[in-house]
């Protein structure tokens, strides 16, 4: 008589190779574990309960791969919780705790351009406080600051390693100003940011800089940029050396809206075509001699050419975690070329993965570790597929069914692509580009096989003054990149928008895009069920209604014809498309004063919105000016929501919310779906996450959890 468990142990000997795919995938949900679970007690908890089912499963193993399979997968995810929680204490430093105008010295860690946007962002280390006469000292700061400079203010000769003296208007690091923005209070903590603000001067440079690698980068960016002019020139300046600051906004926007913007940033793509173009180089210049080609391995020579110029190309663009970990997987990548294994397989995608998650186990929360290994799993998944590889295997043939195949496998490709980056892009982004698929078909080839050997032999040929012909090539290609670029992000429907979405359907989708990814029998079908319910409670979960920010000054309500109208009539570029993208909506956002169903005076706003069958009534205040506080309670009483920046009277009582100061100050930005009544906080009163706590210690935990209890209350109402 066959047991029940001898179905699933034949299933898992046919997919034995395909068992250690799973490993990165364990401890990248022991990671998500933590971030998602509330308190250091849930954490132990499933730690625990995951130690005690691996053992229980180790001790009924019978010599199957089942039992060992589960132990091993348990194992996994309590290494993954381990390895962030450990990685959360290690790099724990004191935060700022409230907003602080400051005088001090600090050196000087690194310097960011960010010309089209008329700043410069330092990152600085305080050396001293220094106390003004007559004030109170302040608190001790960071170890580290993010501050922000008008270019103008930059003083002469400033480069990494310099000290300096400033003044700076401090802000703890903020987290998602509404649900489902950028949290950087989370990237802050593990970069070990413990403050981030504006600079005002006067900035007085007390001791020079030693940075020899930092004047390289600035010199050669400078360079490029003179041999080629705008935008195609600050684009080749990034491909050189990672830095973005110099490429115009609208240039930027364009690439982003049509799937192009990873070519801006230096990643596997760009190490990929370094590596090549001296591997091909060395390759051919050291098979000129006979001798050599015939007593030395030059394979294995190029490979180690190719490995020393990944390694200095990362060094030279500022070595950040995306382009260290791009360089880890090449230098992998050609090991396996070097022991004469196939180069790019889903094993080696996976233990590129393992050591990254050992290292950075915060990166699995960023766009930037998702995208890159979501894309190569799915190009080296499709193209190992047998049927896909029969389709587009060489064969005897012309050149016109030749060229035919492989633009319709770079078609395929893209369209896969497209479809596993899109979930990621919509999730972090709420954006998704409709044409990318097509626009990466003419960008890739033409960065990676003209633009970047272009580049490379225009540096080379400069140092005998001879680059000019190169870097006309150069600024040809890039400007039929940026028009390629314009013409998608321009052509109706060309970016998907949604609200944010739930983190429940976002991960069904990820599971069942790996499930299908990562197996090869006929049950990697079975991940079509949980991608499809995902990808519904993704499209179907509806836009908010009303967004408020934690600070209560910005509100963005959902008008009659689904578009954004913003209270204030003055807000900034960040936060008008911040409120925008979380609202779902692609577009420039409107103000509430120009709607018929708002009245609108410098003061305050009341606006009536009609959704589903009942009448909701809004009131926010609009400046710093107090009102009479008879006609605020007036107004509060004839109010389904009230909304203000400042502390509102007692008697101002809303028939169900209250967002004021002292309210949003504990709950952070808010999400309202009035059709629902569904109202969704950036904070939880229950959230021991450490970025969070310092946030909320000058007022306590205690009043947060109360405040919170205030909130279910007036939701009740």
């Amino acid at each position: 008589m066959e047991r029940p468990q001898q179905p699933i142990e034949h299933w898992l000997d046919l997919e034995r190779d395909q068992l250690f795919l799973w490993v990165p995938v364990m401890l990248g949900l022991g990671v998500s574990a933590w971030l998602w679970l509330p308190d250091p007690q849930a954490w132990t908890s499933i730690m625990l309960a995951l130690v005690a089912v691996a053992l229980l499963a180790l001790a009924a193993d019978r010599g199957g791969r089942a039992s060992r399979a589960v132990a091993i997968g348990c194992a996994g995810v309590a290494i993954g919780l381990g390895l962030i929680w450990a990685k959360a204490e290690r790099v724990a430093s004191p935060a700022l705790t409230k907003p602080s105008a400051v005088q001090f010295e600090a050196r000087v860690e690194r310097i960011e351009m960010l010309a089209p946007r008329g700043i410069v962002r330092l990152r600085l280390v305080p050396i001293r406080m220094i106390d003004r006469p007559g004030r109170r000292s302040a608190a001790a700061l960071p170890a580290q600051l993010r501050v922000n400079l008008p270019i103008a203010d930059l003083p002469m000769g400033l480069s990494r390693g310099a000290v300096v003296q400033m003044g700076a208007r401090l802000v703890p690091p903020p987290p998602p100003s509404v649900p489902g923005a950028y949290d950087f209070a989370r990237v802050a903590w593990f970069d070990g940011i413990g403050a981030t603000g504006r600079g005002f001067g006067p900035i007085e440079l007390i001791a020079p800089g030693d940075a020899s690698g930092g004047e390289l980068r600035a010199r050669l960016s400078m360079h490029v940029r003179a041999q080629v002019a705008g935008g195609p020139g600050a684009i080749a300046a990034a491909l050189a050396t990672g830095d973005q600051g110099a490429i115009p906004l609208d240039d930027a926007e364009a690439m982003r809206r049509a799937g192009l913007s990873h070519l801006l940033s230096v990643s596997g793509l760009h190490i990929t075509a370094v590596v090549g173009i001296v591997m091909l180089v060395v390759l051919r210049l050291l098979s000129l001699s006979p001798w050599l080609a015939l007593h030395w391995r030059l394979p294995l020579i190029a490979a180690g050419a190719g490995a020393l110029a990944a390694i200095g190309y990362t060094i030279l663009t500022g070595a950040e975690v995306p382009t260290v970990r791009s360089c880890v997987a090449a230098l992998m990548v050609l090991l396996a070329v070097a022991l004469g294994r196939a180069a790019m397989t889903l094993r080696l995608v996976a233990t590129g993965a393992i050591i990254v998650l050992l290292c950075w186990p915060e990166a699995l929360a960023g766009p930037s570790f998702q995208l890159s290994f979501a894309a190569v799993t799915a190009i080296i998944a499709l193209h190992e597929s047998p049927r896909v590889k029969a389709w587009f295997a060489a064969r005897d043939e012309g050149w016109m069914p030749w060229l035919a195949r492989q633009l319709a496998s770079l078609l395929l490709t893209g369209i896969v692509v497209e479809a596993a980056l899109s979930p990621i892009a919509l999730y972090h982004f709420h954006k998704a580009g409709l044409y990318g698929s097509l626009a990466n078909i003419v960008a890739i080839p033409l960065t990676t096989f003209l633009v970047m050997p272009a580049e490379a032999l225009a540096l080379l040929f400069d140092l005998v003054g001879l680059g000019t012909p190169f870097w006309w090539v150069v600024e040809q290609a890039l400007r039929l990149v940026l028009a390629i670029a314009h013409a998608i992000a321009a052509a109706p429907g060309a970016v998907t928008a949604l609200p944010a979405m739930p983190q429940g359907s976002f991960a069904l989708i990820v599971l069942g895009g790996l499930w299908i990814a990562l197996w090869r029998s006929a049950a990697r079908l079975i991940g079509v069920v949980p991608l499809a319910i995902g990808a519904f409670w993704a499209v179907s979960t509806p836009p908010p209604d009303l967004l408020v920010t934690a600070d209560g000054r910005h509100l963005a309500l959902r008008t009659i014809d689904g578009e954004i109208a913003l209270l204030r009539d003055r807000a900034g570029d960040y936060t008008r498309m911040m409120l925008a993208e979380n609202g779902g909506f692609d577009g420039e956002p409107g103000l509430l004063s120009e709607h018929r169903f708002a009245r609108c005076s410098r003061d305050l706003c009341i606006a009536d919105r009609v959704i589903a069958g009942r009448q909701w009534r809004i009131v926010a205040t609009r400046s710093a000016y107090l009102l009479p506080a008879t006609d605020l309670i007036a107004a509060c009483r004839g109010a389904d929501i009230v909304v203000s920046e400042r502390r509102l009277p007692l008697r101002c009582q809303p028939r169900w919310l209250r967002l004021d100061r002292p309210m949003l100050a504990q709950t952070g930005g808010v999400a309202i779906t009035l059709a629902t009544r569904q109202v969704v906080t950036v904070r939880q009163p229950d959230d021991r996450h450490p970025w969070r706590v310092p946030a909320r210690a000058a007022q306590g935990s205690d009043n947060l959890c109360c405040s919170m209890q205030g909130l279910a209350k007036q939701r009740q109402l």
